[in-house]
């Protein structure tokens, strides 16, 4: 069995759940949900905009540790947390991604109350 890294960093945001940020195997960085969370894992509540680009911030931070970027992102997860916000979610990913773009998933209505968006991805860089 191979042994896989925990992606760690000064700016990765840090939880006391007990779940790693992200896990480095052979190329392939896994990163678990990112959130509207401060770099300790406090929620930080805000519009449905900030706290998409916040989650996609921490999404950033976790990547650039790896030494990758959205670039590198091969599939992503989407949580929306409301119907309504769907339209401002695909203006603001379009902001994060280019053609050719992730494979992608998106879940709407699957949140609690706490949060308005989340977001997990899968990247690969030699």
């Amino acid at each position: 069995m191979k042994k896989f890294n925990v992606v760690q960093g000064e700016d990765v945001p840090s939880s006391h759940l007990p779940f790693s940020p992200a896990i480095q195997i052979d190329g392939w960085v896994f990163l678990s949900g990112q959130a509207s969370v401060d770099e300790s894992g406090n929620i930080v509540n805000d519009t449905f905009e900030g706290e998409m680009r916040r989650s996609f911030e921490n999404a950033r931070k976790i990547l650039n540790a790896a030494g990758l970027d959205f670039k590198d992102v091969v599939q992503v997860r989407n949580y929306v947390g409301k119907k309504e916000d769907l339209a401002s979610f695909n203006t603001i990913y379009r902001e994060y991604f280019t053609a050719p773009f992730p494979a992608r998933t998106t879940l709407i209505g699957c949140l609690s109350d706490l949060l308005k968006f989340e977001v997990d991805m899968v990247a690969y860089g030699k």
